[in-house]
């Protein structure tokens, strides 16, 4: 399994809305708003890096109100 951590900057207002619309993709285990320089980190568990990639590039970034992301793999 490989865990990552996705952190979403979200345009101005899109936060709650956002939180909700991340949290039904499938992988996705959950997503916060946060307090910092993102606006959502989301939680993904997937059997491969290509499906972490999947749900990063492909349906978050697509996803209305999300302006950037960042992606992190956990190591361990």
């Amino acid at each position: 399994m490989v865990t990552a951590y996705i952190m979403v900057k979200a345009n101005t207002g899109e936060a709650d809305k956002l939180q909700d619309d991340i949290e039904r993709i499938e992988g996705v285990e959950s997503a916060y708003i946060v307090a910092g320089d993102v606006d959502l980190i989301a939680r993904v568990t997937v059997d491969s890096p290509a499906e972490v990639k999947g749900i990063a590039a492909t349906e978050i970034q697509a996803t209305e109100g999300v302006e950037d992301t960042q992606t992190y793999i956990a190591m361990d």
